[in-house]
């Protein structure tokens, strides 16, 4: 059974679907991998590697394609890559289905079963499936970095013979996947760090990690499904602000990570908040894509407002490709077995896995 890893179009993604080391697990299961050549070179995969791992190096996606079962992506396809795709492939990538739904249709009309890496749900057995999760480690891990480097100030505490320079605060929004590895990250690289989340049954995992978990007198949480967090009421929220408000005038690094499946980010950071923060202070908000958590952020971009820079970025996995498509890959290739049954493909709706994640199936859209 032949699956096609297909090479990312968008200069933005350097990320590959599937790295060389899990070629001989797929053949084990039966299956055929075809790789387009140069797929792996912006994650430092060569093709060298995928064919001493047994898999089959072609020209070009059309190659890849002729004949496959399966296909592979990092990113959603382009309107282009759908037309290509042979009708009755099974089609595994991020699909952004919750605010795509033309793409999602339009792999409908093309005949696909279509399978969205996001919509993995947060079960115990799918832990090992959840990209959302593997490459939020990638970005809560990079996002302290980036803000570090562009810092004005040490992190670390120093004792020098020019005197102690104190360690600098870090302050993290958000204690999902993300923003766990930011505190853990900003803690090695020795910040006294406080962080806040909705969810109060994070408050144990964040004090593990040696970071303050801040609180209000009145309890702030929402706990949404599957260890999500979903909207606070407005006096909830004006609670939030106001706790935040009072920590953000002393950080000097500050990491958001809060978002909502399927909605904007919520506004963590005011503008005023921004303003009550010391020059040169550093906000890195890993919410820009949907939005921002800061009322001054642009994404992709960053600004500088009365001194504070807001950093928007994309794609942070991107930025660290060999391990993020390493754990990308791993990912991919334990949900793949769940389609198969003795090295045939079967489609089980009542497997909570498939049925979650398949949007489009028989030239239906299903979610």
């Amino acid at each position: 059974m032949k699956v096609a890893v297909l090479g990312e179009r968008s200069p933005d993604e350097s990320r590959v679907v599937l790295v060389p080391s899990t070629v001989p697990e797929m053949a084990k299961a039966g299956l055929e991998v075809t790789v387009v050549a140069g797929a792996g070179t912006r994650s430092h995969y060569p093709d060298e590697e995928y064919r001493e791992a047994g898999a089959t190096v072609v020209p070009d996606a059309a190659s890849a394609l002729q004949g496959a079962a399966i296909v592979l992506k990092v990113q959603p396809p382009t309107a282009e890559e759908v037309a290509e795709l042979p009708s009755g492939c099974r089609l595994v990538s991020l699909l952004s289905p919750l605010t795509n739904a033309d793409l999602v249709k339009s792999l409908a009309d093309a005949n696909i079963t279509a399978f969205a890496l996001e919509l993995i749900p947060r079960i115990s057995r799918a832990q090992s499936m959840d990209v959302l999760s593997s490459q939020a480690t990638v970005a809560g891990y990079k996002a302290v970095l980036m803000g570090a480097d562009e810092l004005s100030k040490f992190l670390p505490m120093f004792m020098t013979a020019a005197g102690t320079i104190r360690p600098g605060k870090a302050l993290v929004l958000g204690a999902g996947v993300a923003g766990l590895q930011a505190i853990a990250t900003a803690k090695r690289l020795g910040a006294k760090v406080e962080a806040f989340d909705v969810r109060a049954a994070v408050k144990e995992q964040v004090e593990s990690l040696g970071a303050k978990f801040l609180e209000t007198e009145d309890e702030v949480t929402a706990e949404g499904e599957g260890g999500y967090a979903k909207e606070l009421s407005e006096e909830q929220h004006q609670r939030e602000l106001e706790l935040i408000a009072d920590h953000i005038k002393d950080a000097d690094l500050v990491i958001t990570t809060a978002q909502i499946p399927g909605r904007p980010a919520p506004l963590l950071i005011t503008e005023e908040m921004v303003d009550s923060m010391r020059p040169g202070s550093v906000i890195v908000d890993l919410a820009s894509e949907s939005g921002g958590n800061c009322a001054v952020t642009k994404m992709a971009t960053t600004v500088v407002h009365n001194g504070v820079k807001v950093i928007g970025p994309v794609n942070l996995p991107g930025d660290i490709p060999v391990h993020a498509s390493q754990m990308f890959s791993k990912n991919v290739v334990t949900f793949l077995k769940e389609m198969l049954d003795e090295g045939e493909l079967t489609l089980d709706f009542e497997n909570e896995v498939i049925e979650a994640t398949c949007v489009s199936h028989a030239g239906e859209v299903r979610k």
